[in-house]
């Protein structure tokens, strides 16, 4: 399911910081843009068949991207 995941975090605009193992568990370490996560638990227990579970914090503020500015400026004026 690995690849999976993280293939997953990646189309979230996710960076993968590092990855480990916790026991049995493999355990991603990744900062994802909380705007991108909405749904996400959904997505992780379909992709894993219920096996993987998640957890949240809060690490920094970030300027948008670019393109993910125009988007949103389009988005909210109409244009």
């Amino acid at each position: 399911y690995m690849g999976d995941v993280i293939g997953d975090l990646n189309s979230r605009r996710g960076r993968i910081l590092g990855m480990s193992q916790r026991g049995n568990a493999q355990v991603i370490d990744a900062e994802v843009p909380l705007a991108t996560m909405f749904g996400y638990v959904t997505d992780l227990r379909s992709m894993t068949q219920g096996r993987a579970t998640s957890s949240l914090h809060f690490s920094h503020y970030a300027p948008v991207p670019p393109a993910v500015q125009e988007e949103v400026v389009a988005r909210v004026t109409g244009l």
